[in-house]
């Protein structure tokens, strides 16, 4: 080995032995916290935070792509910066409300020191990111001059929106402009003078909005530029008429728009090997047939639904099975349904015929622990109709924080064992429908109390038996049938 060689190993040796490290090598992505975040972010026209848990696997599989990602865009010009934020941190919990992070990773693109935030869309390794970000950067809205600008700009297999405009100027334009840019994370956009330059859809004499789309009709248009007129025909326009969910990729964007839609969704689930050629036209009859009143509809490969059939409490072997979720979240199920029963399963829900299914776990036949488990088929019962002060635990089973909490509920609930005015109880909130209206559970764990005589209030101290244990006593009241008791007795006095 060359002299050199061996010196700098040695050096690399003595490094170790006197200090313990080695030289490690910078890290691009700069890490924030409560103390730095907002400061961080208001000197920055154009940043991009992660918001992270520790333990969550998906943020470890996105860190080494996203620390390289960083690494190229800081030489970008100007340089890209790239954040991370520990949202996992009770210490930063009040910027997980602020920035309304529902789980993780959440990548947030901040602009004008933080003024306009925009959901980040994009892919999740390296070359996606970068190639994402550096887009973001550009304008809102490309210039389309030619058939050639065409073809470079419009992905055929994507959604794709062209403002036409024979004079590029005006409050029209102005609002389209708008648009695009509140609307850029989620699809490209661009603008021309006219149509002939566009793949599809006739010349046009008036400011058009052309939605390019790569299925139904392949395109729609549009001539109301309000913004939000404009931002719900995009959405509208963007779901086909007969969504597809299965394993293909090229499938997911779509299926992600169904589920954010705010119509009420109809999904059949059937076995695509089997079974998809005797339903796929009648169902696609009777989605056109509601299209525009309100409905979406997805026809689903019941091997790719596993997660919704675990979500509306359903079995595999139930498919065929057609499923309404409306927009006050009822739902409506009929199982091992037949191809001519969906037309008239829809019309018996638009006519208000049907009776909703609510899912519950079954009634525990054995429930003797400290902290009792409600279902939904027992909330009623022992939670508003018990004539006591419930302290209730929404919880997931694969949620952290509920473990952790859990033991300290359990000190809760011994500590009020002898007291018959007090119940500690849990619900899993995933395996249960929650009644509309009633409780806001947006994450995990969610805990209400609910006072004797019906006060409800969530509970947000701290997670310590202490702590819970002096809300509970400072809340509570009598219970509500003691002064039917009271009353009673009285009556028997005279």
């Amino acid at each position: 080995m060359a002299e050199s060689g061996i010196l700098v190993i040695l050096y690399a040796l003595v490094l170790v032995a006197v200090y313990g490290v080695v030289a490690e090598e910078k890290e691009h992505v700069l890490t924030l916290d409560h103390s730095n975040l907002t400061d961080v972010v208001s000197k920055h026209n154009f940043i991009v935070v992660e918001f992270y848990a520790p333990w969550c696997g998906h943020c470890k599989n996105l860190a080494p792509e996203y620390e390289k990602a960083a690494a190229e865009l800081s030489s970008h010009d100007p340089p890209i910066v790239l954040a991370k934020y520990d949202a996992n941190d009770e210490a930063n919990r009040e910027a997980v409300a602020q920035y309304k992070i529902q789980g993780f990773p959440t990548i947030k693109i901040l602009r004008d020191g933080g003024k306009n935030v925009q959901e980040y869309n994009g892919p999740r390794e390296a070359d996606g990111i970068v190639a994402y970000l550096k887009k973001q950067l550009g304008p809102a809205s490309a210039e389309i001059k030619s058939k050639e600008d065409a073809t470079n700009l419009i992905d055929e297999k994507s959604i794709f929106v062209v403002g036409i405009f024979p004079e590029p100027s005006g409050e029209k334009f102005e609002n389209y402009l708008t648009l695009a840019e509140k609307l850029r994370g989620e699809i490209d956009f661009a603008h021309t003078v006219d149509a002939k330059h566009l793949p599809r859809g006739g010349p046009v004499k008036n400011p058009t909005l052309r939605l390019l789309k790569p299925f139904d009709e392949h395109f729609a248009d549009f001539e109301d530029f309000q913004v939000d007129a404009m931002e719900k025909f995009i959405t509208e326009a963007s779901i086909p008429v007969l969504t597809i969910f299965d394993k293909d990729p090229n499938n997911h964007p779509y299926v992600n728009k169904f589920f954010d839609s705010t119509n009420a969704k109809t999904m059949l689930f059937v076995n695509f090997s089997t079974e998809l050629d005797a339903f796929k036209s009648k169902y696609h009859d009777v989605a056109v047939l509601y299209k525009g009143d309100g409905v979406s509809f997805l026809l689903g490969d019941v091997e790719a639904g596993e997660g919704a059939f675990e979500y509306f409490g359903l079995k595999p072997e139930m498919a065929p099975v057609v499923i309404i979720m409306d927009t006050d979240d009822l739902k409506y199920i009929k199982d091992h349904v037949k191809p001519d029963d969906l037309a008239a399963f829809l019309k018996d829900y638009k006519d208000g015929k049907l009776k909703p299914h609510i899912k519950s776990q079954p009634i525990p036949e054995t429930n003797d622990e400290p902290v009792k488990v409600v279902v939904r088929d027992t909330l009623q019962d022992m939670v508003f109709n018990s004539g006591k002060n419930v302290l209730l635990e929404f919880y997931a089973p694969w949620c952290g924080h509920c473990k952790s909490l859990a033991p300290i509920l359990d000190e809760v609930a011994v500590s009020f064992e002898s007291d018959p005015d007090v119940l500690i109880a849990k619900l899993d909130a995933t395996a249960n429908d929650l009644p509309k209206g009633e409780f806001d559970v947006q994450g995990f764990p969610t805990m209400y109390f609910r006072s004797a005589s019906g006060s409800l209030s969530q509970y947000d101290g701290e997670r310590t038996k202490e702590a819970i244990i002096e809300f509970i006593e400072k809340n509570r009241d009598k219970p509500a049938q003691s002064d039917t008791v009271k009353d009673d007795s009285a009556k028997d006095e005279l």
